[in-house]
Order: C-alpha cells, then sequence, then structure tokens
C-alpha cells in the first residue's frame, strides 16, 4: 500500500467534474417534489396537454439515476410524437446526464451528440453551447483533455455571445477543474476565478460554494494550504445550508490531506471520519469508497497497519461490489502481501546496515574479530539475498497467475513478452448477455454485503459454465454479465456451445433452492457476428471486445424474457439443426431498427 502515501488531490479533484451544471439546474427549479411528480405520471391523473411538461420536470430533476433515465426516454418517444425539437432536444441532453451519473459515458456522449445535432439542424446557439458543456465534461472525465478543452472553448464562446451567465459560468467551473486534474494550476486559476465573479455577480449561492470548494482544492496543489482550508471551510458552511451533502464530503476529504501533509495526523483523521459518516449518510457509495481510501493512508502513515488493512480491504469491496469479487480479493491481498513482505525487507535491511556499522566499530579495536564479523556478516547477506530472491520469485508466480485470472492465456503471454496487445478482428464470434429481472428494486432492500454475496453466488456458477463449454468470460457490469465463443482462437462450434451455456444458466437460476434468500429470473440474449477483441487500459488491463455484434447481443437480452433465451437470425442460422427455436416475428429493436427473433426451447429431438 506504498502508493497511498502519494498526495489524494488528484484523485479528488475528479469527483465534481461534469457534476455542477447538474447541481445548478436542480436548485433552479420549482419546489414540487419529483416523488410527488413520479406519482402524478404513474397514475396517469394530469391533462394531455401537461403531458411533455411533467416528463422534463422528471427528467431535470429527478434524484433517481434510473428513474431519470427512464423518464428522459419516455420524454424522447413523447416528442417524437408530436414532433417537438425542443422537447426531444431536452429529454436527449438529460439522458446524457443520467447515462454519465451511471457511469456509462460511451453512451452518454451518444445521447449528447444527438442533442448537438439537433440544435445545430434548429440553428438554436444557446442550446448548442449547453450541450457542449455536457460533451466537454465526458470528455475531461474519460482524461481526453484535448477533446475536452476543444469543446470547453466553443462552449464558452458561444455562451459569452449569448450573454448565458449560468452556464458560462458552469463551462468556465469545469474547465478549471480539468486543468486542476491536469496540475495546469495557473489556467485552473483563472478559469475558477472568472466562474467566482460571474457566480457571485448572479447571486448564485450554490456557485459561489463551488467556486470556493475548487479554488481550495487549487490552492491545496499550489501548498498553499491555509488559503485552501479557509476557502473549503466557506464553501461547506453555504453547502451546509442549501443540503448539498455530495461536495461538503469531498471537501472535508481535501481538508483532511491537508492535515496530514501538515503531519497532524489526529486532525486529517477527524476530517476523514466526519466524511465518512456524512458519505455513510446520504448513501454516497463512491464517496464511501473514497473515505475508506483516506483511512487507509491516515493509518498507515501513524503506523496503524491493521487498521490500514482493513479500511483498504473496505474501500476495494465498495469499488468493485458487483464486479469479479473473487479476483478483486486475489488482487488487494496480493497487493497488501507484497507491501508487508517490502516493509520486511526495508526493516531487515535496517537492522543488517546497523549490525554492520557495529562490525566496523569492533574491526578497529580488534583486527581478527573484524575479519570474522565480516565473514560472519556476508554468510548473512547471502542468505538474506536468497531469501529476498525467493520472496520475489513467490509474488512473480502469484502476479502471473492474477494475469491470467484477468486475461486469455495467449492474450497475457502477448502483453508480457511486447508490453501490450493488438487488438485482432473475428469474423464470426458468438456473444452472451445475462442480467436479472428486477435486479434494482432487490438492491435497494438489501445490505452492500448481502448484495455482494448473492451477485457472487449467481455469477461464480455462471463462471464454472462458461469454463465448462470453453467459453471467454469478458465482464460483469452490475447485474450483467457477457461472456463470448470463438476467440481468441477461432472455432466452428462456438455457436452451439454458447447455445448450451445459456440454457443450462437458465436452468440454474430457474432450479436453484439451496442459494441466497433472494431468487431472481435471468434474461439471456444471444448474437453470432464479429467482433474486435483488445486489451483496454494500461495499468488495470481488461480483455474487452467491440462491434454492433456486442451492441445487437445486449438488445436481444432487453428485449428477451425473464427465463429464456434470446438468439438473433444468425445465430439461428448456426444452431437450427441442433436446437428447437420459436420464433418471434420482427421486432423493432433500438437504435438497430427491426429484426427477426427467435427463443431457443431446446435440444432437437435426436440432435447429436
Amino acid at each position: 500500500m506504498s502508493e497511498l502515501r502519494r498526495s489524494s488531490f488528484v484523485e479528488k479533484a475528479s469527483l465534481t467534474i461534469g457534476f455542477f451544471l447538474c447541481i445548478l439546474n436542480l436548485s433552479a427549479q420549482n419546489q414540487i417534489s419529483p416523488d410527488s411528480l413520479d406519482r402524478v405520471y404513474t397514475s396517469g391523473k394530469y391533462l394531455p396537454a401537461e403531458k411533455l411538461k411533467l416528463l422534463k420536470e422528471l427528467a431535470v430533476n429527478h434524484p433517481d439515476t434510473e428513474r431519470k433515465l427512464y423518464f428522459s426516454e419516455e420524454l424522447i418517444r413523447a416528442a417524437d410524437v408530436v414532433d417537438s425539437a425542443a422537447y426531444v432536444f431536452q429529454g436527449l441532453l438529460e439522458k446524457g446526464n443520467a447515462l454519465r451519473l451511471k457511469s456509462d459515458l460511451s453512451n452518454a456522449l451518444d445521447s449528447y451528440f444527438q442533442a448537438a445535432r439537433i440544435a445545430e439542424r434548429e440553428n438554436n446557439i444557446g442550446r448548442l453551447g449547453t450541450v457542449q458543456v455536457a460533451i466537454a465534461d465526458v470528455y475531461s472525465i474519460m482524461g481526453n483533455q484535448q477533446n475536452a478543452g476543444k469543446f470547453y472553448r466553443s462552449a464558452t464562446s458561444i455562451l459569452r455571445a449569448n450573454k448565458d451567465s449560468v452556464n458560462l459560468a458552469s463551462a468556465l467551473l469545469n474547465e478549471g477543474d480539468m486543468y486542476t486534474n491536469s496540475s495546469k494550476l495557473d489556467s485552473a486559476l483563472k478559469y475558477t476565478s472568472e466562474a467566482e465573479l460571474i457566480f457571485n455577480k448572479i447571486g448564485s449561492r450554490i456557485g459561489q460554494a463551488y467556486s470556493l470548494g475548487n479554488l481550495g482544492m487549487i490552492f491545496a496543489k499550489n501548498g498553499n494550504n491555509r488559503r485552501a482550508e479557509d476557502n473549503m471551510n466557506k464553501a461547506i458552511l453555504i453547502l451546509e445550508d442549501l443540503k448539498e451533502y455530495y461536495p461538503i464530503a469531498v471537501y472535508l476529504s481535501y481538508i483532511s490531506d491537508i492535515y496530514l501533509q501538515k503531519n497532524d495526523k489526529p486532525t486529517a483523521l477527524s476530517y476523514a471520519l466526519r466524511s465518512l459518516e456524512l458519505a455513510q449518510k446520504h448513501g454516497m457509495k463512491k464517496e464511501v469508497g473514497d473515505a475508506y481510501l483516506s483511512l487507509t493512508r491516515i493509518y498507515e502513515e501513524m503506523g496503524r497497519f491493521g487498521e490500514a488493512y482493513r479500511y483498504y480491504k473496505r474501500h476495494i469491496a465498495y469499488k468493485d461490489s458487483v464486479a469479479n469479487i473473487a479476483a478483486v480479493q486475489q488482487m488487494a491481498d496480493l497487493r497488501t502481501d507484497f507491501e508487508v513482505s517490502r516493509k520486511q525487507a526495508e526493516v531487515d535491511l535496517l537492522n543488517q546496515q546497523k549490525k554492520t556499522q557495529q562490525i566496523i566499530v569492533l574491526a578497529v579495536a580488534v583486527a581478527l574479530l573484524l575479519i570474522g564479523l565480516l565473514a560472519f556478516g556476508l554468510y548473512r547477506r547471502y542468505q538474506y539475498v536468497r531469501t529476498t530472491n525467493r520472496i520475489i520469485e513467490e509474488e512473480r508466480g502469484r502476479s502471473e497467475a492474477l494475469l491470467l485470472n484477468i486475461l486469455p492465456k495467449e492474450t497475457a503471454q502477448e502483453l508480457k513478452e511486447h508490453g501490450k496487445v493488438q487488438a485482432k478482428r473475428f469474423d464470426s464470434v458468438s456473444v452472451l448477455f445475462a442480467d436479472f429481472k428486477g435486479f434494482t428494486q432487490h438492491a435497494e432492500s438489501l445490505s452492500p454485503e448481502e448484495l455482494v454475496k448473492t451477485v457472487d453466488y449467481y455469477f461464480s456458477k455462471f463462471d464454472e459454465i462458461t469454463e465448462k463449454y470453453g467459453l471467454e468470460k469478458i465482464k460483469t457490469v452490475g447485474d450483467a454479465y457477457m461472456c463470448a465463443g470463438g476467440l481468441p482462437f477461432p472455432v466452428n462450434d462456438h455457436a452451439l456451445k454458447m447455445v448450451k451455456a445459456g440454457l443450462e444458466m437458465i436452468e440454474f437460476v430457474n432450479n436453484e433452492e439451496s442459494g441466497p434468500a433472494v431468487k431472481f429470473e435471468v434474461r439471456v440474449g444471444m448474437n453470432t457476428g464479429p467482433v474486435v477483441a483488445g486489451i483496454v487500459g494500461t495499468k488495470k488491463f481488461a480483455y474487452d471486445i467491440w462491434g454492433d455484434t456486442v451492441n445487437i447481443a445486449s438488445r436481444l437480452e432487453a428485449t428477451g424474457e425473464p427465463g429464456r433465451m434470446n438468439i438473433s437470425e444468425s445465430t439461428y442460422k448456426l444452431v437450427k439443426d441442433q436446437f428447437d427455436c420459436e420464433y418471434r416475428g420482427e421486432l423493432d429493436v433500438k437504435n438497430r431498427g427491426v429484426m427477426k427473433m427467435y427463443f431457443v426451447t431446446g435440444p432437437r429431438s435426436g440432435a447429436a
């Protein structure tokens, strides 16, 4: 865990990117509760002429991300019927905001760009400037500063010309945040200070709070801890009055880092615990995980390694709570074991140096004793080197085993030999998606520990089935499980194996009686076609696949039914001689048009 000693300012600054505009929009709305509006819409007790306005209010203001996404898509559909470009634009903008909050950045960008095309077609410069800020925010989150800077500059130029003070200040604040993250502090100070002037002029208290807090982060990076702490405390007072708790948790954590740099560990610990308490109280899971990381660093500096290790494991559990739990835990244990061994090596080396100094002092007085002690020291050093080399080899073996657990064997070998992996195209691959019906509703009623245990129970069995049929697990995202057949080496029967695996997954979920208390129903979708496969990332590697084949497989799962396997026409042609299939007809698939679909009902009688 020694890398935790470095400053966390870079890590935490990204927490506010792209978030301010959402907060500002929310604060500007009327005081009618989104839950009340939700009940009105669900009951249908509203005039037809009020439908679009009601959907817009819900899409803009709903605090639940899934419901926000739902109402955004409802708004787009309703606006399409009456051909209202203004409401379609608003629906696409809010859909992008919801997807960004879900960290689905690729689809968020797609939605934003659709909104931008409408604004350009309608020659509505104000809307174009607003959506360009959102596009820049996503690129900034992705770390693509070149694209982010381009869209920020375009947006601020439009908003200045249009005299849109609120959105201009928001854009300047977010652009300043981008420069803070990349440590271009002069530019960060310039844009954030201009945003502060505008917010002060228009009297936006939440804008003033964010400006103060972000300036505090800049001062912290510049080493001006006194001004940093002063600014953040002022921001916290305003935000507490406005009941905006998300940024308070972030700023408290920043102040904790400031005191840790001053070596005032008790005060640093106090602020970190306040940040954790606030995040836990308001259900901010990411901030809970970040608070655990800050506490890990503080306890490590205090020499309380047991508590540091305990909080680090909690940080890992929150960070990957519905991902591949076994792999993440193995990685956390591997890192911790390595750090413990390295600290022990440092202690042993220090002891050895002290012994060597004692030998030298004694050797000045007694030459013969020097020779004997020197020989003894060399022997001990030889033993120490042998032990150290054995530890290194053991750790290397564990690291390679972990790499093989994440990547296919051939891909891992290519990565070790060349330091990178060349993306490859496969002309025929079968892709399967599976997810659980009603997962979100169940998740709300379960503790994080119960939720992780339940998801891990089902996904562990899915892993066994995938391995049984020689398929490649790609990833899990939330309650979605994705695997593929026909790679990294092409085979002819990947579609048949994938159908067998999918049917076995459904049978396991439907018939399992001894598992967790919460029972799910699973939907399975499958498609066959070309994909591109390769490695994502430069540190935490992930083997992934891309292409329309993957997107269509996901849509097939989404349009399927619980307890059934929905396949495309391309898959049907490959498996129809071995499996009985029920033709569903030509169904409309979002963003894909009309497609033929089939339910697999079971193995064909007499098939091998």
